[in-house]
């Protein structure tokens, strides 16, 4: 077991199985020394635990849960690419989706929730820069997605 997935256990948490894609894409790719993530959605046993927009039927709390469980899923994906999280140099980007109702403005606060797990789990390595945005609505109408860029070292 890898450090990185022996963490993940520490905290009670478990690398999913790869979600797969919605359409024509993969859901990670290695370029150089960097892996980038498709938008990864909250999909938990191949399923979203809630839809809807955040600020209207998903509270925030909900989302920013829902935010921990794609960053999961990303992890997930990039070690089908690398093979091993031991890997991580560390994560560069991180952008977060949330389908917001009209009047919700606490995106930074909801992909806290996949910035958080990342510095959990990677500690220094988890720091990154990060987006935060509020779209109408996401694929599947999922609350929340997100998506980043890891540099990795062999």
């Amino acid at each position: 077991m890898s450090a990185v997935e022996a963490r993940l256990a520490e905290l009670g948490l478990t690398l999913p199985e790869v979600v797969p894609p919605l359409a024509a894409y993969q859901p990670a790719v290695r370029s150089g020394a960097y892996v980038y993530t498709a938008g990864q959605l909250p999909m938990v046993d191949g399923k979203l635990p809630l839809t809807g927009k955040v600020g209207g039927e998903v509270s925030a709390d909900e989302a920013k849960q829902l935010a921990r469980t794609c960053a999961l899923n990303g992890l997930a994906a990039v070690k089908s690419v690398i093979g091993d999280l031991d890997k991580i140099k560390r994560v560069v980007k991180v952008v977060g989706f949330v389908a917001s109702a009209p009047d919700f403005t606490a995106q930074p606060g909801v992909i806290n929730g996949a910035s958080e797990l990342l510095g959990e789990v990677l500690g220094d390595k988890g720091v990154h820069a990060r987006s935060a945005v509020g779209v109408a609505v996401l694929p599947l109408d999922a609350p929340v997605e997100v998506e980043f860029q890891i540099e990795i070292e062999d």
